[in-house]
């Protein structure tokens, strides 16, 4: 059976610097129109905190205020809910992506790929493992910022299939045509619709953020209009144009195999 229509809500908006409190009370007043209106809402990287290396300082534990927040979020609003959150498990600290379900369950993925020119990779703890979703019948891949300079890690395979390439951000104005460049690469290289979800505003560090948010289909095409400042914004997918195009254009059955250690 053909998957519905999905409908995916971009959160592009300014983040309150190490302030978990004013940064859920933020995306509350922003979200509530959307209860029952969408299938999935996508926030930002590190959305509670803004892109920092103070974890001993903003971590919260595996179960901490900020996930049990996405939980009843996720329920009231009836969609799943995603983004990535600063996370102490164990002896490590992690730039975690949380996977949040309606019925309250959830899935994670850490960030793979560290920003060592911000030298987070001497703050977190890299993540291992890919994360595949299935949402309303839809698989989604969700990665996190520095992820998207890495098409090996983004590929599409017979072992890593998906529709949907998503990506949360905390991606800087000074580096911005990277950022637009690459998610049309990825969602063209991989046939794959391609969500991109970023920040706007200035953080505690001074570094500014123009947003960018993007949804494109899998010929790179934008399917919704250039975001500046913050938005809400919510795009359909159509699982039946993605089909069709693969059947017509099946350039993965041309693509090399490889293996990632």
């Amino acid at each position: 059976m053909t998957p519905a229509a999905l409908k995916v809500s971009l959160i592009q908006t300014d983040l309150a610097w190490h302030d978990a409190a004013a940064n859920r009370d933020r995306f509350d007043h922003l979200l509530a129109p959307l209860a029952g209106q969408t299938d999935l809402v996508v926030l930002p990287e590190m959305f509670s905190t803004g892109f920092t290396m103070a974890a001993a300082q903003v971590a919260e534990p595996v179960e901490g205020p900020t996930t049990q927040w996405m939980r009843t979020l996720s329920k009231g609003l009836d969609a799943v809910v995603t983004g990535s959150i600063v996370t102490q498990d164990g002896d490590h600290y992690f730039n975690r992506l949380i996977w949040m379900r309606p019925d309250g369950s959830h899935a994670t993925y850490d960030k793979r790929h560290l920003f060592r020119m911000a030298l987070e990779h001497k703050h977190y703890a890299s993540g291992s493992k890919q994360l595949l979703v299935d949402l309303n019948g839809w698989r989604i891949c969700p990665l996190v910022c520095y992820d998207l300079r890495f098409p090996v890690w983004s590929r599409h395979s017979a072992t890593h299939a998906y529709d949907v390439l998503l990506y949360v951000a905390n991606w800087p104005e000074r580096r911005r045509y990277a950022w637009q460049t690459l998610l049309k690469a990825r969602a063209i290289e991989n046939l794959s619709y391609c969500i991109g979800v970023n920040r706007v505003g200035t953080d505690g560090l001074d570094v500014s953020y123009t947003g960018d948010s993007a949804a494109l289909d899998f010929m790179g095409q934008p399917l919704i209009p250039d975001l500046a400042g913050e938005a809400v914004q919510t795009v359909t997918l159509d699982y039946t144009a993605l089909k069709a195009f693969r059947a017509k254009f099946p350039a993965h059955m041309d693509a090399d195999e490889f293996g990632l250690k």
